[in-house]
């Protein structure tokens, strides 16, 4: 019989998916098979290594969703088959999550297993709402309560005549549907009809919304709001504190769907900055990053590096390309010691310092304006430049190097594609869906392809947008286009354009919204 694999039973926290925690995340990369239910946010399974099986086991109230006996089964089996086994879970697997039932089965079947906890949903839900579950003043007791299935049950399930006042505040679980029933309960039982109260759902996603009202009329508030699951509610004088400890939707970004045309490889650290705004960010990714059709020219230039004074990186894409070429011709970073690198940009500069290798140069203009004005005190007559790029790119670089008497190699060191004819379709429907606030363009040929991708009408229906570019050549390529740019980023990078678009809606853009 093969050796037994183990289980972990993982939080995966309550929606943002940076909030599960260093040990949960180091579970789920060592993953042989993933089972996570339907609140698991999407960008913690790209954690998993290549090869990993995952299964939906759809986990959430008023949903069609796997029986517990087919979870319970699976886990079994592919642990007895040797493998690491991940039950990913919303929020914590302990609270009200039958984490426990799953850990019962499995210690009486004698697969090892470990618990690790998340972020329970209820810290997210207030802290994020500008709630507090306790405060000095107002609240030192909190009880946290699930309902149950009909009226009828609500009234033996839980001792309300004790439970209504024992706490100063109180969560319930899974109570929308139930919602005036049960604040009938509390206040048949003694909760003043004035407590405060708030329904907070899709707790610290850039979709969260926050209902207030009292105990009386939180069901109709919420009611009309069209409130649904997930959610929770809170109970209690904490709920008064909202309008001082409001951080999160209040950001002007924040709620705001932004189509991110960045390749899917470069798009996680955009994704990330519009998360830490509030935004939700959409992957349409209109480029793909792919070798070049004939990579020679690379390959002999790693076998000449010595042959050149000045090594010219243009992006992080042209770094990963000659590490790669690099690494393919048996080198390592020694071969770069008899020329100077000059990178173009932040972003270039950090990825050659994660290979150990730092720039000695480093242009405070990433124009080609700039480039060349920072490279010309260091060049004579003859210096031999090394320039990696995209395959399409503007000529105005290397041929200024040369009026400036340098010699100049141009190596494509990758291509920009468009994206998959797969891909296209979803493209098309996300720009069409009403779903999406704003573009964010970081090339120009992210706005090439996404016009082309969208056919004919493409300006038009993306001049229904804001739309923001990351410097003036994308903006230029916009306009060609007949594209209205909403605004231009100041510094070409990332942070940069999201601190763009900030500015813009904070000086009230969209009021009227």
């Amino acid at each position: 019989m093969a050796a037994s694999g183990r289980v972990y039973l993982v939080g995966a926290g309550p929606g943002d998916p940076e909030l599960i925690t260093a040990r949960g995340l180091r579970r789920l990369r060592e993953a042989d098979v993933v089972l996570y239910d339907a609140l698991v946010h999407p960008d913690q399974l790209e954690a998993t290594k290549p090869g990993c099986e995952l299964v939906f086991v759809g986990k959430r109230a008023g949903r069609v969703s796997q029986r517990q006996a087919e979870i319970n089964r699976r886990l079994v089996q592919a642990a007895r088959e040797g493998k690491t086994v991940v039950r990913l879970k919303g929020g914590d697997p302990y609270l009200f999550g039958r984490g426990s039932e799953e850990a019962e089965l499995l210690a009486s079947e004698g697969i090892p297993f470990e618990v690790v906890p998340g972020v329970p949903s209820p810290l997210a839900a207030t802290a994020y709402a500008g709630l507090s579950l306790t405060h000095r003043e107002l609240s030192s007791s909190v009880a946290y309560v699930t309902a149950t299935e009909s009226v009828e049950k609500d009234r033996t399930g839980h001792d309300w005549s004790k439970l209504a006042t024992a706490t100063q505040t109180l969560v319930i679980f899974m109570g929308m549907r139930k919602l005036e029933s049960l604040a009938k309960l509390l206040i048949d039982h003694g909760r003043p009809a004035d407590t405060p109260a708030a329904v907070v759902q899709w707790a610290s996603l850039p979709k969260q919304r926050t209902v207030v009202g009292t105990l009386a009329n939180i069901h109709q508030l919420a009611s009309e709001a069209d409130m649904g699951l997930p959610a929770l509610t809170i109970i209690g004088d904490v709920v008064r504190l909202r309008e001082n400890l409001r951080w999160f939707d209040t950001k002007p970004l924040f709620g705001k769907r932004v189509l991110v045309t960045r390749a899917v490889r470069q798009a996680g650290s955009l994704s990330a900055l519009l998360r830490d705004e509030g935004a939700q960010p959409i992957l349409a990714p209109t480029i793909r990053i792919a070798p070049p059709s004939n990579d020679g020219p690379m390959r002999d230039a790693v076998a000449h590096l010595d042959r050149y004074d000045w090594l010219l990186l243009t992006s992080a894409n042209t770094v990963d390309a000659l590490f790669t070429t690099i690494d393919e011709a048996g080198l390592d970073a020694r071969a770069l010691a008899g020329a100077k690198i000059c990178v173009i940009g932040s972003k270039t500069q950090a990825a050659l310092r994660a290979r150990g290798v730092r720039a000695d140069l480093v242009p405070g203009e990433a124009r080609a304006e700039g480039v060349v004005a920072a490279l010309r005190p260091q060049m004579s007559a003859g210096t031999r430049v090394l320039l990696t790029r995209a395959e399409v790119a503007r000529e105005v670089l290397p041929d200024s190097l040369r009026e400036a008497g340098a010699v100049v190699d141009v190596v494509v060191a990758y291509r920009n594609l468009p994206p998959e004819p797969r891909d296209i379709e979803r493209i098309r429907s996300l720009v069409d869906s009403e779903e999406i606030d704003l573009v964010l363009f970081t090339s120009s040929s992210t706005v090439e392809n996404l016009v082309e991708v969208l056919g004919d009408d493409g300006a038009a229906r993306l001049n229904a947008l804001d739309l923001f570019s990351i410097g003036p050549v994308t903006t230029r390529t916009a306009e060609h286009l007949g594209l209205r740019v909403t605004a231009t980023s100041t510094d070409q990078s990332i942070e940069s354009l999201v601190a763009t678009a900030r500015t813009y809606y904070e000086k009230g853009a969209d009021a009227d919204d």
